[in-house]
């Protein structure tokens, strides 16, 4: 029977459940006697032998990354109460290699001691804003042990399986008996997993997945070579060619530290084409074609591509080369320039290295319109040929592509030309010549994918109602799936629509990944997993996701304000102000930027800052119902309560011949101080199912946490928030400040 909360065990009470697994029950509860959080593990009666093991195990541990063991019970542990997340991946290179440099420390500890983890994973790595913390001494094996340890603990019984299958070593899958370089390759395949976001070994089932471990090499990493020899001499087979202990493993990571940026793997920035045609109609297909080359490199292994939106921040700006290489992190550039004229098409190209200015490859096409699709694989395919010694797989090659007419890809082209400038009426285009497309080329996957999309901003920034549009995106998307079911695209469609129609966070959540997965490169993946994680309060992998999407895109408007909003919603203030302080910088006249930084001042308290800020992003955007909204917010936190309710006013008007999001009166109502106003809007918000509702963690809505009208709402609304998020009150705003 699970521990109910309030029970007590000896002088501590259970106050939820964290998880559970085979061997026990993780509890939090409150040590009575010191008013201290703790972590309780309660072991099921079979496991008592390696419960004890435990015990000893931690007992004799004293690091900073390895959890601290304060009490046992009779068939419980009395562990230190961690705030944090698992380690999730992938990672930053740079954040992969300091949180590898900390769990090797830990491992170097415990090995010291003769103690050998036996099961290294993800899962018992916990991300902190201290640091890592290494859990879980639950399989631990101690291999020099004084005269009060049991002797059934010296070695692992013949035969004997213990570990997690995708993590364990060979020695571990054969039952042989295991040293400290066996967790030396479980710590080898997570630090594979950290740097490349796959399992170094997979498998539909255990068996193949440890079949894998024993007869497979794992697939090649884009990485640094130093990264690679780390990781390949951590995952010999044979244990005289692997590192031989955590110290060796320790040097090399330091030395791989001292990697510079221009020593990475191969990496290019695609910049807008430019339009020599003459007339600015075409400028959707010199912009179309750059970008749909820079989507078939984004699926070739060992290159990272720098994504649309910082690559063409440089269209129509005469910067050098070597200069945007150093702004976007890219070793590479591609240039080029079309010539259209009815069904031809002139072409031009140009690989040059941002290093030197060197131009490595250049080529001229002319062409008929048909040939559009060969051209794009040529280029892509020189491309490969002149980074072929640089590339982790030098087979890689761009993925195939179902031809496709000329007028649908030209209409395609259009739709993705306007939804990229996000006004109501270019999303209006967008639309239309999304549905053009596929009118034209009726099992045309991307066209599906973009008029998803299309559909779901009408219903995020409220142009129209969410049972309008959220369907009908739904549908779309679904149809991309079923033509492409290897296109991320489609994925990251169908993961707004789950979260966005049916409030499915897990689902949409799996989407994301599954995006991901199919290709690393895709910012928009990162930046919409990203956000919903912070959602669920998962803000350490939140934020880990949104530098990766920063580390591809640098200079994309939506991905470092997406990095602010999920700052703002970890509590983390003054980070989330400087992140819409660079928004701002990115793109001034751009309103989302100052939209951001109102919201970080406003939960700061800097609240007449956070006025000027959510004018200015008003202004910019003529009115658009989330900053207009924020406006009246900004006003009544500011104490300008007749302007507050001035613009409440004029939304209760509008409402009568369009669509208002009644989730933004909700708030406004709550920073006014009239809860029930507010949870009658939150409750209608609910009804609708409107989007911005799952957002009830933001810090917009911490006055009204204590209404148990709002609690029953966020219960009802069932959002899987993490278990050690399960409440906020460690997360309550900073004291405001008037300025």
């Amino acid at each position: 029977m699970p521990a109910l909360p309030g029970t007590r065990l000896g002088p501590y009470e259970i106050v939820a459940l964290l998880g559970a697994g085979g061997m026990g029950e993780v509890h939090k509860a409150v040590d009575t006697r010191l008013g201290r959080t703790v972590a309780i593990k309660i072991l099921f009666s079979e496991h008592s032998a390696r419960f004890k093991q435990e015990a000893r195990a931690i007992a004799s541990l004293n690091h900073p990354h390895i959890c601290t063991l304060y009490d046992v019970g009779p068939d419980y542990l009395v562990m230190e109460y961690v705030e944090g997340a698992p380690l999730h991946c992938p990672q930053p290179p740079e954040d992969a290699i300091r949180i590898a440099l900390q769990i090797a420390g830990a491992l170097q500890a415990a090995h010291s001691k003769g103690i050998v983890h036996r099961d290294l994973k993800p899962g018992n790595v916990l991300l902190t804003e201290s640091g890592v913390k290494l859990l879980d001494f639950g399989l631990a094996k101690v291999q020099s042990p004084g005269a009060d340890v049991d002797a059934t603990l010296r070695q692992t019984q013949a035969g004997e399986i213990l570990g997690t299958a995708g993590y364990m070593s060979p020695e571990q899958i054969e039952g042989q008996p295991v040293d400290a370089r066996s967790d030396i390759f479980s710590f080898g395949a997570m630090f594979y997993e950290m740097l490349s976001g796959r399992r170094a070994f997979a498998g539909d089932t255990a068996v193949s997945t440890m079949a894998a471990i024993l007869h497979k090499e794992p697939e090649p990493l884009a990485a640094h070579a130093d990264l690679v020899r780390v990781v390949n001499l951590c995952l010999k087979k044979s244990l005289p060619e692997r590192f031989q202990s955590m110290t060796e493993v320790i040097a090399a990571l330091e030395a791989a530290k001292t990697i510079s940026p221009a020593e990475t793997a191969p990496s290019i920035a695609v910049l807008p084409f430019v339009n020599m045609s003459g007339d600015k109609e075409n400028e959707y297909f010199s912009d179309g074609l750059a970008e749909e080359i820079l989507n078939a490199l984004t699926k070739l292994a060992g290159l990272k591509v720098v994504a649309r939106t910082s690559a063409f921040a440089f269209k129509d700006r005469n910067e050098d080369i070597r200069g945007i290489g150093e702004k976007l992190g890219a070793t590479h550039v591609l240039e080029g320039s079309v010539r259209k004229a009815g069904a031809r098409v002139r072409i031009t190209a140009q690989l040059i290295a941002t290093v030197d200015g060197c131009h490595l490859w250049s080529e001229r096409y002319d062409r008929e319109m048909t040939d559009i699709f060969a051209i794009q694989d040529e280029i892509s395919d020189a491309i490969v040929n002149v980074l072929r010694l640089k590339l982790a797989r030098p087979s890689a090659q761009p993925a195939a592509k179902r031809p496709v007419s000329p007028a649908a890809f030209e209409a395609y082209l259009k739709g993705r030309y306007y939804w990229n400038k996000r006004t109501e009426a270019d999303l209006s285009a967008s639309i239309e010549y999304f549905e053009l497309a596929v009118a034209l080329e009726p099992n045309y996957a991307l066209a599906y994918a973009g008029l998803s999309d299309a559909l779901v901003l009408f219903g995020i920034f409220g142009v129209r109602a969410p049972g309008d549009v959220y369907p009908k995106a739904k549908a779309a998307a679904l149809k991309a799936l079923e033509l492409d079911p290897t296109l991320a695209e489609a994925y990251d469609a169908l993961a707004h629509v789950k979260v966005s129609l049916d409030w499915d966070v897990v689902g949409a959540l799996q989407s994301y990944q599954r995006a991901i997965e199919l290709n690393p490169n895709y910012s928009p993946g990162r930046r919409g997993y990203g956000f919903l994680l912070s959602v669920t309060q998962r803000h350490q992998e939140a934020i880990a996701q949104l530098k990766l999407a920063r580390d591809s895109d640098p200079l994309s408007v939506p991905v470092n304000a997406f990095l602010g909003v999920v700052l703002i919603k970890a509590r983390r203030y003054e980070e989330g102000i400087a992140a819409a302080r660079k928004t701002v910088e990115i793109e001034p006249e751009n309103p989302l930027g100052h939209w951001i930084l109102a919201r970080a001042l406003d939960a700061a308290g800097v609240f007449a800052e956070a006025v000027a800020a959510a004018e200015k992003a008003n202004a910019l955007a003529a009115g658009s119902q989330p900053y207009f909204a924020h406006l009246a917010y900004a006003y009544a936190k500011n104490g300008e309560r007749e302007k507050a309710w001035k613009i409440v006013n004029e939304m209760l008007e509008q409402a009568k011949t369009k669509y208002v999001g009644t989730y933004y009166l909700g708030v406004i109502y709550a920073s006014l101080g009239e809860k029930d106003l507010a949870m009658e809007a939150l409750e209608k918000a609910y009804e609708e199912r409107n989007v911005r509702l799952l957002e009830v963690f933001d810090p917009s809505l911490d006055s009204m946490r204590s209404d148990v009208r709002f609690q029953d709402l966020v219960r009802r609304m069932e959002i899987p928030v993490s278990a050690s998020r399960s409440s906020l009150d460690s997360n309550r705003p900073i004291e405001a400040r008037r300025t």
